[in-house]
This record gives C-alpha cells, sequence and structure tokens, in this order.
C-alpha cells in the first residue's frame, strides 16, 4: 500500500522547513520533499552571497518554532538604522528601531543558516519524514478529500494536502493548474560581499540610482552584502569586470560612503521579475511563499512574506486539525488565502511602484521624489508606519508571532 501522510510540503527552502516545524507540534503526519539533497553541511565561516532582511515579526516566528537562539548565536547581523537616498542628493529618509520601540530594525542573515537550522530541528521531530533528490510528477484525486501523488523514483503516497513551497517554478502550482500573472524587470540583481574601510555603524543603506536601487546590508565588523538592482547588461558588465575595477565602479555608485570597498569571493547575478498566483488554493492543494508571489528585493520583503505565509496557513491548518476538519478542504484553505493574498499583494505593488518612480528621469519627478523624501523624513507618524510595515508588524498577525513578546 502507498504511504499516507496528513501533509505533504514540496520544498524544503526556508519557506517550506518554517511550514514543516510551525506543524510538527501537532499530532500529524508531515512528508518534507525536495529535489536537491538533504544532507545537512555546517555552514562554512565565509559568507555566502545568497541573504535576507530577516524582519521582526520573522525573528519572532523563529523564536516560537525554537530555532532563532541558534541562528543568532552561528552568524545573524542586526541592523538598528537604514538610510535611503536618491543619488547626487542630499534629502535622505532615516529610520531608527528605537522609533518603534524595537532594538533592532532587523537582521541580515545567510540563507543558507537559516536553512540549516530550520532542518536541525526538524530531524528532532518524529512525526517529519524527508524525501530528497526527487520531484513530484503529477497527482489525482482519490476523494474529496485525500489526493496520491507520484514521483519521478516511481514512487507514490497519499495525502490530505500537498503544499507548493517550490519556488516561482513551482512544480505543485503547474500541476494544479494555476495561473499566474506578471513580468519580468528590466534588471538583474549583482550581489556580493565586500569589505568597506568605513564602519557601516549596523545600518542598512540604500541609494537609489538612475538604473536600480544599490543597498549595501551590514554583516559583522565591516562586511556588507551588497545587492545592486541594474539593467541584466550591466548586470553582466559588472560581474566579469576585473576585480579591482568592480570595487572602484562600486565605490563610486555608492558616493564613497563607507570608504574604500573591497570585493569579498564570487559575485552573482539573478533576475528580478514580479510574479503572482491567480490564487493560493485549491482543494487539497495550498502555495506559499515564491511559489504564490515573487516581489522585487528593494525593501527585502521577499521571504518574509513567504514566512507569514508559512504562519498564517499552520494557524489556519492547525484550527481546522484541532476541530476535526479535513486539512485539505477548500473551504478551509480559503481563509489562508483571503488572510495573505491582499497583504502580498498591496506589498508588492508598493514596491513596483517605488521602482517605477525613482526610474523616471524627468526634473519635475525628481524634484517631487526630493520633495516626497524631506515630507517623509518629517512626518513622525509616517515614519512609523513605514517601519511598522516594513517589520511585518501590522494587520492580522498569526499566532506564533503576535503571541511571542520575546
Amino acid at each position: 500500500m502507498n504511504e499516507k501522510y496528513d501533509i505533504a510540503i514540496v520544498g524544503g527552502g526556508m519557506v517550506g522547513a518554517a511550514l514543516a516545524a510551525a506543524l510538527s507540534r501537532a499530532p500529524l503526519k508531515i512528508l518534507l520533499i525536495d529535489a536537491q539533497s538533504f544532507q545537512q553541511v555546517p555552514p562554512p565561516q565565509e559568507y555566502d552571497i545568497r541573504v535576507s532582511a530577516i524582519t521582526q515579526a520573522s525573528k519572532r516566528f523563529f523564536q516560537s518554532l525554537g530555532v532563532w537562539q541558534a541562528i543568532h548565536d552561528f552568524r545573524a547581523s542586526p541592523f538598528r538604522e537604514m538610510h535611503v537616498w536618491e543619488e547626487q542628493q542630499e534629502t535622505a529618509i532615516h529610520f531608527d528601531g528605537a522609533e518603534i520601540g524595537e532594538e533592532e530594525l532587523g537582521y541580515i542573515i545567510e540563507n543558507r543558516v537559516i536553512q540549516y537550522f530550520l532542518h536541525e530541528h526538524l530531524r528532532a521531530s518524529e512525526n517529519i519524514t524527508f524525501k530528497d533528490s526527487v520531484s513530484i510528477e503529477s497527482y489525482v484525486s482519490i476523494s474529496d478529500n485525500e489526493i496520491s501523488v507520484s514521483l519521478d523514483s516511481g514512487e507514490q503516497f497519499e495525502c490530505q494536502l500537498l503544499v507548493g513551497a517550490d519556488g516561482n517554478r513551482s512544480t505543485v502550482r503547474s500541476l494544479a493548474g494555476i495561473k499566474t500573472h506578471g513580468w519580468q524587470y528590466d534588471q538583474s540583481a549583482v550581489v556580493a560581499t565586500v569589505k568597506t574601510a568605513l564602519p557601516h555603524a549596523n545600518t542598512a543603506w540604500q541609494c537609489f540610482l538612475s538604473d536600480g536601487p544599490l543597498a549595501f546590508l551590514p554583516l559583522d565588523d565591516n562586511y556588507s552584502s551588497i545587492v545592486w538592482s541594474t539593467t541584466p547588461a550591466r548586470a553582466g558588465e559588472l560581474q566579469s569586470l576585473p576585480v579591482d575595477q568592480f570595487e572602484a565602479q562600486l565605490e563610486q555608485a555608492f558616493e564613497g560612503r563607507l570608504g574604500q570597498v573591497e570585493l569579498h569571493g564570487e559575485r552573482g547575478v539573478f533576475p528580478l521579475q514580479l510574479q503572482y498566483a491567480k490564487q493560493y488554493v485549491m482543494n487539497n492543494i495550498a502555495l506559499v511563499g515564491d511559489a504564490a508571489h515573487s516581489i522585487h528585493p528593494l525593501a527585502g520583503q521577499g521571504v518574509n512574506l513567504g514566512i507569514l505565509d508559512a504562519a498564517c496557513l499552520a494557524d489556519v491548518i492547525l484550527q481546522g486539525q484541532s476541530l476535526g476538519k479535513p486539512l485539505g478542504s477548500y473551504a478551509l484553505l480559503r481563509r489562508y488565502e483571503r488572510w495573505r493574498k491582499g497583504d502580498n499583494l498591496g506589498m508588492m505593488f508598493m514596491m513596483d511602484a517605488f521602482k517605477r518612480i525613482f526610474a523616471v528621469e524627468s526634473v519635475p519627478l525628481k524634484m517631487l521624489r526630493t520633495k516626497g523624501l524631506q515630507l517623509t523624513n518629517a512626518i513622525e507618524p509616517l515614519k512609523k508606519l513605514i517601519m511598522q510595515g516594513a517589520a511585518g508588524m501590522r494587520g492580522e498577525l498569526p499566532s506564533m508571532i503576535k503571541d511571542n513578546k520575546v
């Protein structure tokens, strides 16, 4: 007979693993699937170029899961302030966590560090089964409350709920026939780790250039992770430049704010897009993270939206399970979709609007942008609202975030 599970999660990255961890304390049989190997190798001491800006809401969720201290103690770099300005302009917005009663605005953490400690936590859970180096090929409904899933290994299993946490090219979404909307930006992000001559002062720095934003995200000591959004052609040039020329152009683009720049390690390039699923749920199917939505990285909200998805979906599932409801019922899953879809779309289109507004080079609009930055910086209640939204602490919060005041 085929193995039976309550929930199968496709995608063992940060969002999928966080969802599995949130559900692991309940009497549910959970399967975590990934096309990559689940072999646990401790992160090396060298920084990886793929990092996330983790918000206060995401931190609280990790605290609830019991993994935050391990992540923090290994390598998490806090940022307490943020400076945002437009190139060749003196006007800037200054955000300070103290203005919303937080010691930190957030933390810069490597993706692989978060994933490693989530997986360590899951391995201690008796109700989690790992299945790696496989992909799903198809699924069929065998009743109103159960589906049968086939893997490319020839194996099959049955479950009540199949969750797609498998990224912006989600196989789960494709097999379910869920359509997406969106567009490719004429931009790619150049990412790298650098060391600067001047201290970053635990501050995140972002400058809007004519072809896209450039961010310096603070790591330990004088190291920073940079995200330089520019045209695909320019991104390719920056990736292939000799090191000394890349360093010089980066320092110049950043207006020398942190002094001389020294590249450490490789440079990566990632194309940017906006994409969102027309629906997040169907009977026996749910999407979370990039499978449901992809966003421009200029505010660092991508993974945090996915973590909020995981926390909200876990709330809905656990409430349904406690009431004896079928875990894959459309009526139950629609509560999750209504909870998250509007907020996600609002954040996506706000970031898209910022990107487009700062891309226009007309003199009148530049003057309006400068005035807007001045007003925003001067109006403390508005700044507070922006910071609360960016911290993920506005609106209806899931229980694992709302109830955790640590």
